[in-house]
């Protein structure tokens, strides 16, 4: 293959008929694309349907390829492999015997009225990005600027979707302390989104709790629960509007197993249940993560009196339950930032965050820049 040759990376999907035949099939026949060269193909795994449940199970595989061929050439081809596999083309999420997107074309970015690549959805799907990441961990997505290992990790084994139908919800997780209201406050003001504050300055109980009162314990966390529920409440947030929450909504039952005692907790958990069915699930989690020793800092810079009394040992609990609790989150992506590496008050951090986030909700476009 010449020099000039560049390597594509291609999804395979097929759920009608006998899948892996389909699959085979479509394989060899890229085996046939002129001057294209099949280098590698991923073991194929089954993955339910995204937007119809009622549909069978689909099959899917990633394949690198080494071309000559432009991107244009290239995604014709898969086409006409399509056609002659039987792929009927009616709605967008209907069944077929074979599908193949072009993911990745070497380090180009296309956006053709048919054809976008990097392909637009592949940073959601982990039946992409996880044979990805196992082929070429280092592999960089051209747009996002991040590695399929990365993308592969902020998924899990999750799959999703764009639903700009619905309230597009960005919640910021992370300690006290960490810097959740400053990140809050500066993308929100990038992508034109409204700011959710967790009502900490209406909480009347939590000042005697923080000064070790704890009989006020289960007061505060129910002060907290019925305020953080009615914000993010399904019939409180508009379809199509974007916010951003300097809190994760699931964060109350980590401060109530932290809080409240045996018996406190049984009867909150009873009043949390049916509070936390009726919630807007986040359409992205953003975790916020510093040492302890530098979230107390700056808990004492801020210098709220109630505050002054947190110990690093508070703090490390908090810790260790955010970090248990959002392994094994997989109701959304989650993107996992560091503040030694991050600096939200840097413009060009959080320019090159908000192209990010762009990828992953769909945002209203601000009459401002980050400049």
């Amino acid at each position: 293959m010449s020099e000039n040759s560049v390597i594509a990376y291609i999804g395979l999907g097929s759920n009608l008929g006998d899948r892996q035949d389909f699959l085979d099939q479509a394989v060899v026949l890229m085996g046939q694309i002129e001057r294209t060269e099949v280098c590698q193909v991923s073991p194929y795994e089954s993955t339910e349907p995204l937007a119809n449940a009622d549909q069978p199970a689909y099959l899917n595989a990633v394949a690198r390829v080494q071309t000559m061929l432009s991107a244009q050439a290239l995604f014709a081809y898969l086409r006409r492999i399509e056609d002659c596999l039987g792929r009927e083309r009616s709605t967008q999420w209907a069944s077929r015997t074979i599908d193949l997107d072009l993911l990745l074309y070497g380090d180009s970015v296309i956006r053709d009225p048919n054809l976008t690549v990097p392909h637009p959805a592949m940073h959601l799907r982990s039946f992409v990005l996880n044979p990805l990441a196992a082929m070429s961990p280092d592999l960089t997505h051209p747009v996002l600027c991040v590695t399929m290992e990365t993308l592969s990790q902020r998924v899990k084994q999750g799959s999703f979707m764009l639903e700009p139908s619905m309230p597009q919800l960005i919640s910021i997780a992370g300690n006290i302390g960490v810097g959740k209201t400053t990140l809050a406050d500066g993308l929100a003001l990038a992508i034109n989104a409204k700011v959710l504050y967790e009502p900490y300055d209406t909480n009347p109980f939590m000042p005697e709790v923080y000064a070790g009162n704890m009989a006020y314990a289960l007061d505060s966390q129910l002060h907290f629960l019925v305020n953080r529920a009615d914000q993010v409440g399904r019939d409180t947030l508009i379809p199509g509007q974007v916010y951003v929450s300097d809190y994760l909504f699931e964060k109350e039952w980590i401060y109530a197993s932290t809080l409240l005692d045996e018996r406190q907790l049984t009867l909150y958990k009873k009043i949390y249940t049916p509070f936390a069915g009726h919630v807007v699930t986040p359409r992205l989690v953003l975790y916020l993560h510093d040492s302890s020793t530098r979230c107390l800092e700056r808990i004492h810079r801020r210098n709220r009196a109630y505050e002054q009394g947190i110990e690093t040992s508070f703090l490390d609990r908090l810790d260790q339950a955010y970090e248990s609790l959002l392994q094994t989150w997989d109701r959304s992506p989650v993107i996992r930032l560091d503040v030694a590496q991050f600096d939200c008050l840097n413009s060009e951090h959080l320019a090159h965050f908000v192209v990010q986030i762009q990828q992953y909700i769909k945002v209203q476009h601000a009459d401002h820049r980050i400049n």
